[in-house]
């Protein structure tokens, strides 16, 4: 995906050296406010459902909502700025299974049991600049953007060997709540519905290298070890946005 980021840069500054000598933007593009929900889609490792991969995340599909605006400083160039929540679900059925059998594998037990908790839940703040082309009630929008990605929780599993019952044997993956340096990118057309509103379409893609995961009775010498869960989802974002003036 970062070869992604590399093309939208690339978009990004051929267009405004395009538009430089331009007129004016027209007078309804102005500074705005947005609220938006939508779906957030975990992509590569992220929402990878493989055992012997430590990056995976088997994370799913799930909401997002949030706010953004952006002030337009210069002519078609704005500074914006996001703040959203994220929930890319939690631990299944399955994935318990997919991780047990990892389990017996590498220690090789007959039975593992593997209790799990909690949820990918986040939140994030990014800023960063935006380009947007005016097109009759049309306004294309192109921008980037870098900040916060913070955690609240991420699945927490246990992991028990051939029915012991004692907790203090279990390995465990902890819940974070670690933050982390984000960046991405968006996309996003915005339709003039009357007066001051805009209905908005927005594509946005969101990344980390990754968030600390804590662990106890585990060496890491054997079997799945996650130490940092690289975190990066593409969202399609549905939402209104009202013209500041």
């Amino acid at each position: 995906m970062k070869k992604t980021l590399t093309l939208l840069s690339i978009v990004l500054i051929s267009i405004i050296s395009f538009k430089a000598k331009a007129q004016d933007v027209p007078e309804y593009v102005k500074s705005y406010i947005s609220i938006m929900i939508g779906n957030s889609n975990p992509t590569g490792n992220f929402g990878s459902y493989d055992y012997y991969n430590n990056k995976a995340g088997f994370a799913k599909p799930g909401t997002t909502f949030g706010l953004s605006g952006a002030y337009y400083f210069y002519k078609n160039l704005a500074v914006t700025a996001s703040f959203s929540f994220e929930d890319q679900g939690e631990l299944t059925t399955n994935d318990a299974q997919i991780l047990a059998n990892g389990y017996n594998a590498d220690f090789k037990k007959d039975n593992t049991e593997i209790t799990a908790s909690d949820r990918y839940h986040s939140i994030t703040f990014m800023i960063g600049p935006q380009y947007s082309y005016v097109y009759n009630k049309f306004t294309f929008d192109l921008g980037l953007s870098a900040g916060l990605f913070k955690s609240y929780s991420t699945p927490t599993t246990t992991v028990m060997f051939n029915g012991v019952t004692t907790t203090s044997l279990a390995l465990n993956q902890l819940s974070s709540g670690a933050s982390a340096f984000g960046y991405g990118g968006s996309a996003a057309v915005r339709y003039n519905i009357g007066g001051r509103w805009d209905l908005t379409l927005k594509g946005n893609y969101i990344a980390s290298d990754g968030i600390t995961i804590e662990n106890t009775n585990n060496s890491g010498t054997i079997g799945r070890f996650v130490t940092k869960q690289p975190i990066a989802v593409f969202q399609t974002i549905f939402g209104f946005t009202f013209h500041l003036q």
